[in-house]
């Protein structure tokens, strides 16, 4: 008897690790561009982050087109961000309405706020907008 309960024991033992040794990074979730017109959900894909458009206003639809993304829904404008110290990630930014990609760096600067900045032309043009997370 003493052998079910502890073969039950590790079983239970066992499928408690995994949920606990895979700890949700705070960049995960939903997050809100500065003017509230894209929520972007912030997700592992592969082995790193990326950013989906989950919901976007008739206006940034509408300058999504005009840049030529025609579904701006469902777009990827975050790709293999990658964690490079606290809090820190370095990847990939796409911009629709300009239709520019850059090198990003997402910064979570609390559990509200994060800190998406793009850079193109070896980080002589850069623009950086302040997130926040979406309830």
């Amino acid at each position: 008897m003493k052998r079910i309960f502890a073969k039950a024991a590790l079983v239970a033992l066992a499928f408690a690790v995994p949920a606990s040794a895979s700890a949700q990074e705070p960049v995960e979730g939903h997050w809100k561009n500065p003017k509230g017109s894209v929520t972007v959900k912030i997700a592992p894909c592969g082995g790193s982050w990326c950013g989906y458009v989950i919901q976007a206003s008739e206006k940034a639809k509408q300058g999504a087109r005009e840049g030529g993304t025609d579904n701006l829904i469902g777009t990827r404008i975050l790709t293999g961000l990658k964690k490079t110290g606290d809090n820190t990630f370095r990847g990939q930014a796409f911009d629709p309405k300009r239709n520019i990609r850059a090198a990003a760096v997402v910064t979570v600067v609390s559990p509200t706020v994060l800190s998406v900045r793009g850079c193109k032309f070896a980080g002589l043009i850069c623009r950086e907008w302040r997130w926040t997370r979406a309830s």
